[in-house]
């Protein structure tokens, strides 16, 4: 590779026209490797190819009412490259359109796209809350990537194209990130992603200690019912006991009674007279 100021001879820029009819715009390796145009174009690398059409271009582009351009007509592969053995051909001017590197920064390949995502970068992390104009954007792009030629034009474009999908505004000259496509990339960034069960596998010691508690656990809630349960039953068993008793005591009073009605109902049978101050009075033996 030779010095990259070095001058271009007239040889070197007819190879170079050759080259771009043959092979089309942007295929720069492959015309340096044509055996055809190595042997001139071998001091210069691929970008010295590249810089070099898009001055050719620019120049003829200008060339205003000529609608024909001077090109070398290739004659197949020849093992001479002087320029005296080939003969100028001029070309329709479609043809030489076609030969040329297409000026839509849309299509033309070499020139490549911005991606939107280098340019919200840029707004974000410049965090301008009154918005950054396109100087500050193109030279924090800058900074970070290696960009081509006519990248500021590609920069504007590619900010009309952004603001008509309203991903970004326009304020005056600044431009800032939308509140709506802001609050989408916040929500999508926080957005949690499905964590995977990290829980080890337990081991069997664990699995039976485990098993351990939790039967320990199940009869001690079952002893705990039992025992209110028997609680409940010996308040019932009390109920009933005290019951039988007061049964009992009315039982043994109807008795007496019953035994001194009929002491009263014999006496008076063999002809007593008695009173109820002698009944009370009286000392019966039962």
């Amino acid at each position: 590779m030779g010095a990259p100021k070095q001058k271009w001879t007239s040889e070197e820029e007819e190879a170079l026209r050759r080259g771009v009819l043959k092979h089309g715009p942007g295929k720069w390796r492959t015309i340096q490797k044509d055996p055809e145009f190595s042997p001139v174009l071998s001091s210069r690398s691929n970008i010295d190819l590249k810089d070099k059409w898009r001055n050719l271009s620019f120049s003829a582009s200008g060339l205003g009412s000529r609608d024909k351009l001077k090109v070398p007509r290739t004659k197949g592969p020849s093992s001479s490259t002087s320029p005296s053995s080939q003969t100028p051909l001029l070309l329709p001017s479609n043809k030489v359109a076609e030969a040329l590197p297409s000026a839509d920064p849309e299509k033309n390949s070499q020139d490549g796209k911005i991606p939107n995502s280098m340019v919200m970068e840029a707004l974000h992390e410049i965090g301008d809350p009154n918005g950054s104009d396109i100087e500050a954007i193109c030279h924090y792009i800058e900074q970070r990537h290696e960009v081509q030629a006519n990248f500021r034009r590609l920069l504007t474009a590619k900010l009309r194209r952004l603001i008509a999908a309203k991903k970004i505004e326009k304020i005056d000259r600044a431009y800032k990130i939308t509140e709506s496509y802001g609050a989408k990339s916040l929500l999508a960034t926080k957005s949690p992603s499905p964590k995977k069960d990290s829980a080890k596998p337990l081991k069997a010691s664990q699995k039976g200690s485990l098993a351990v508690k939790s039967t320990a656990l199940d009869a001690a809630a079952v002893a705990a019912m039992k025992v209110a349960d028997t609680e409940a039953k010996a308040h019932l068993a009390n109920e009933h006991m005290m019951e039988a008793e007061r049964v009992l005591k009315l039982a043994e009073e109807t008795e007496s009674l019953v035994t001194l009605a009929t002491e009263i109902y014999e006496r008076c049978s063999r002809g007593e007279v008695l009173t109820i101050m002698q009944v009370a009075q009286s000392k019966f033996e039962f």
